[in-house]
């Protein structure tokens, strides 16, 4: 079934539709930096292109838009995910990874692309979901980890399995032109909105790491480490890049016992 947007999953405990963040109350078409309070962090966007981070930056800033409850217009800079999607992309079939997404036409760096939406799970069910698999069935299950300043863990879980978008027939790459940063609008619920790495041809395939390292940091001994020790339950990455890691990201928190 396809949703634009991300629905609550079956075990019912997230609403990601739910409205709970306050507006700003700026007046101008479109808010300023520092004094709108969901830019009180600094701009997110130059035009419609999400702004880099500074160099000096090893993790992505929260990007915060403005909401429903805003006083902003809706011509407010500070909404772009929220849009939807701009581009003209197409689902097709690849040679060796099944199902792929291309696009139809130029995208430039930093704009955003489309959401990774489906049904927003909590750990128990995306867990369940996890184990009941098989090694035939494909896995569209993402689990989105953001370390908060407190050093507290925030831990978002999506599956467009059964219910999701055109972000579900992306495919990884060791070497992607896109990059997931999570955007939040109406809640603490983040859209996981894809950004465009670099300049994309058109005919490209779409692609993105699902380890979710950010602006393609490269691996860390630590990693690699954990990766061979699991590659026996691994499945084989055909990216064809040159830096592929030969297997796809593994994350085996969700196949762990409580």
């Amino acid at each position: 079934q396809y949703s634009p947007e991300n629905v609550a999953g079956a075990d019912g405990d997230i609403d990601p539709t739910e409205i709970t963040f306050p507006g700003c109350s700026c007046l101008t078409s479109s808010c300023v930096a520092h004094v709108c309070s969901c830019l009180c962090r600094g701009e997110n966007y130059n035009g419609s292109c999400l702004r880099p981070t500074d160099k000096e930056e090893e993790y992505a800033r929260p990007v915060f838009e403005c909401n429903a409850m805003c006083q902003c217009g809706e011509s407010c800079h500070n909404r772009v995910v929220q849009r939807g999607l701009q581009f003209r992309l197409e689902v097709f079939k690849t040679e060796k990874k099944g199902w792929g997404l291309r696009t139809l036409e130029f995208i430039p760096k930093g704009r955003f692309v489309c959401e990774y939406a489906g049904e927003v799970l909590g750990f128990n069910e995306a867990r369940r979901r996890i184990q009941a698999q098989t090694s035939t069935d494909s896995n569209y299950i993402i689990a989105v980890r953001e370390h908060l300043h407190s050093g507290q863990i925030m831990e978002t879980f999506v599956d467009p399995t059964y219910i999701g978008n055109l972000g579900r027939f992306l495919n990884h790459s060791c070497e992607p032109n896109l990059f997931m940063v999570p955007v939040r609008v109406d809640s603490m619920v983040p859209k996981l909105a894809l950004f465009a790495a670099t300049d994309i041809s058109a005919g490209e395939e779409l692609s993105y790491d699902y380890s979710g390292r950010f602006h393609n940091l490269p691996i860390t001994n630590k990693e690699q480490k954990s990766l061979e020790e699991d590659n026996r339950l691994r499945k084989p990455c055909y990216c064809g890049s040159r830096s592929c890691a030969s297997f796809l990201p593994w994350d085996s928190s969700l196949f762990s016992t409580p």
